[in-house]
């Protein structure tokens, strides 16, 4: 029997917020167009799991087209994602942990389709050799589509596929290396969190996916309502596709004592506010001679270098995410005026901050 899975406004208003599941009548397990058209401005996206597929990822895409849905219905507007789940064969499909997903159809030959998401596997190259059904689909399909995405290590699936050669491509940053050396065609970008390539697009890894499908919902229903899921998720509305896959905060946690990571996290509650080195060596109880050089060897840049990237972090995400004037973004981020802040801007992305707003604040750009 077909599951259809719409998330639209209307699913809102069931006992399930998330996914409404409305049964057809009986006929083969294979997706087929329905006798009744979509509700006005919706959107058909296609999910696609198979056994080990991360789960984290899928659930992630699904959750925000249902927030999407939900925030349409309280503001009175039109539209919402009518989702269908389908894998290599129907059914209850593992994925990378306890949890199942039940795929309602095979992947269609012919149905047309709008967004696809093709959903990444820790085990990538057991799945490229199991799921070469799921490769040769792609292949034939892809450029039908109004968008096709590989997240995360889903990409390794396009590439098998030939559809990357030439083309630029995201996918985990661990999973990088192998990608390039599988697919030399592939020009792979390890730190980009998602990219776009015509209508193929690929994501770096698991929380990408959400930064991806938030920037689908921006380009489908405008800027306001994938604000409000990105609230609601407690997330940043989009980090720019180009953006490195870690935060300076992250990188700094990833390596680094103890003691340089409390110089680290109280850094990251200062920044804001005026800074010199002298400071930072007098919380650390250090010489300036000797905290500078125990700061660069663990976390790869110098004090004052680290503290520029934290405020960048923050610029440009009152660039991307408020209307704020210029003067007021640099005042918060902790640069001494606007003026300071566009010459950083200048020389770390060769862009100044008016710009960035302009360039990374439209999705899909």
């Amino acid at each position: 029997m077909l599951y259809r899975n719409h998330i639209t406004p209307k699913a809102a208003d069931r006992s399930h917020p998330a996914i409404q599941h409305v049964k057809p009548a009986q006929k083969d397990r294979r997706m087929t167009q329905t006798s009744n058209p979509l509700p006005e401005n919706s959107r058909s996206v296609v999910l696609v799991v198979y056994p080990g597929f991360k789960a984290l990822e899928a659930i992630g895409v699904l959750a925000v087209l249902s927030y999407a849905g939900q925030h349409l219905q309280a503001a009175r507007l039109n539209g919402g994602y009518d989702v269908t789940i389908i894998a290599p064969e129907p059914g209850p499909v593992r994925s990378d942990t306890l949890m199942s997903l039940e795929a309602s159809a095979a992947l269609p030959e012919e149905e047309l389709l709008g967004t696809v998401f093709i959903v990444g596997a820790q085990d990538i190259e057991t799945v490229l050799t199991r799921e070469a059904a799921l490769v040769d689909w792609c292949r034939r399909r892809a450029f039908e589509a109004e968008r096709f995405a590989a997240l995360c290590t889903g990409s390794f699936i396009l590439a098998a596929a030939g559809l990357l050669d030439g083309r630029k491509t995201a996918t985990h940053w661990n999973y990088a290396a192998r990608l390039q050396a599988l697919f030399p065609e592939a020009d792979v970008d390890a730190n980009a969190i998602f990219v776009q390539d015509g209508m193929l697009w690929t994501s770096a890894g698991v929380t990408a996916a959400i930064d991806l499908a938030l920037a689908f919902v921006e380009q489908d229903f405008g800027r306001d309502i994938a604000l409000r899921v990105a609230r609601d998720m407690v997330m940043y509305l989009k980090r720019p596709g180009g953006q490195s896959q870690f935060s300076t905060m992250l990188t700094g946690q990833m390596s680094g004592s103890s003691g340089m990571r409390d110089i680290q996290s109280w850094l990251s509650m200062r920044f804001d506010q005026p800074m010199t080195l002298d400071d930072m060596a007098a919380q650390a109880k250090m010489s300036v001679r000797n905290f500078t050089r125990a700061f660069a060897t663990e976390f790869g840049a110098t004090p004052m270098a680290y503290l520029e990237g934290l405020r960048c972090e923050r610029a440009k995400t009152l660039l991307l995410d408020t209307d704020l004037p210029m003067k007021t973004v640099a005042f918060r981020s902790g640069f001494r005026s606007d003026e300071q802040m566009r010459k950083v801007f200048r020389r770390r992305f060769s862009l100044s901050p008016r710009d960035f707003r302009a360039r990374f604040r439209t999705a899909g750009t």
